[in-house]
Order: C-alpha cells, then structure tokens, then sequence
C-alpha cells in the first residue's frame, strides 16, 4: 500500500472543502504514481474519478508523422494543450458528465471518451509525469490542482518495474532494457527536477 493514514487524511481535508477538488499526482515513469491514484480511487469510492494524463499520448501514427515515435513519452509527445483544457473542464463543474480519454498500451493509443466524470464526483485524481512541468505547455497544470504529491520511489526499484512493464506489452527484454535505461531514464531526470513544486512527497 503506498496510501498511508496521513495521505487518506489529506484527501479527506480536500472533501472537506466542498465543491470539485482536483488531486494530482506526479512522478516519473514507473514511479508508481497509477497505483497510488487507484489505492485513492478505491478508498474513497463512488466520490471519485481518477482520470490519467496519459490520455493525452499523441497517436502512434502522428508520432510517427512527426518523427518522436522513439521517444515516445518526452513532454512534446502529449497533447499538453488538450490536457490543460480538460482540466479547466473539470474545475468548472457546469452539466452533467465531461468525458476523458484513457491511454491504452495494448493498442499503443488513447482512446476518447473511455472515463466519465460525473457532475457530481467530488474529487478528481489525475496523474502523470508532467503535472508540475513549467513548460512545454504544462505550465498552466500546477495552478489547475487543489493539492500535488511527488511519488518517489528507489531507482533501482523503479527501473525494475519499467522493465518489466515493457517486456509484459510486447518488447523483448533487451529492447525494454534500452527504453526503460534511455528515453524513459531521460523523462525521469526532467521529472525529477519538478518535485520542488509539489505539496507532499510521497517517497515509496
């Protein structure tokens, strides 16, 4: 369990506030940041929705158009405008449910419209890398969040976990090995430089 009594408490200080509160939790590639929100998710139930940034992946074929495909994953392959406009969708809880995309990795895409989010959803948990990014069309991210946790586990644990993450969708191990040890080890490093601006860090 990375969700500690103190973390439950301050999702439950955000509750307490009323209204629509947007959780966001950031990290590095495999930092564990999609388990904590799903542990938040299952804690807190029908009041909330956990809507990932992942859902933003450009589509395989327009990274292969713009030539990013091999580092699939770098701030400039999200679609960071769309993010943010969602967002600010969410903040101003106005109708009945807003749609998000999910990211699918067994079909390399996202997918629109795959996440509902109620009117009446109090807290929504978003996660990803580049939450609290200040540039490459992040920067309007950090100040669209109610409260930001860091997840930051051991390296070597974390790596482990890309490895594997890569070999179980499709790649061989000395191919994950490489992706994991060279685009996604260069996310981590420009993540890692963000966790200045979060509320809590979350070591694991």
């Amino acid at each position: 369990m990375i969700l500690t009594d103190a973390l439950a408490d301050r999702v439950r200080a955000l509750l307490a506030r009323g209204g629509r509160q947007v959780l966001g939790i950031a990290g590095a590639p495999g930092a564990g940041k999609s388990t904590l929100a799903a542990e938040v998710a299952e804690a807190f139930g029908a009041r909330c929705v956990v809507v990932p940034m992942d859902g933003f992946h450009l589509a395989q074929t327009e990274l292969e158009r713009l030539g990013r495909a091999d580092r699939k994953g770098a701030p400039d392959t999200f679609d960071a405008a769309g993010y943010v406009a969602l967002l600010r969708r969410l903040r101003d809880v106005r109708g009945d449910v807003v749609y998000a995309p999910e990211y699918r990795r067994d079909l390399r895409n996202g997918v629109a419209g795959a996440i509902a989010v109620p009117a009446t959803t109090p807290l929504v948990v978003t996660e990803g890398n580049y939450l609290l990014l200040d540039d490459a069309g992040f920067g309007p991210v950090r100040a669209l969040l109610d409260e930001a946790w860091f997840v930051e586990p051991d390296d070597d644990v974390r790596l482990s976990r890309l490895v594997a993450r890569h070999e179980r969708f499709g790649k061989d191990p000395a191919a994950a090995h490489a992706w994991a040890h060279g685009p996604d080890e260069r996310n981590a490093r420009l993540v890692a430089a963000t966790r200045g601006r979060a509320d809590v860090v979350v070591p694991v």
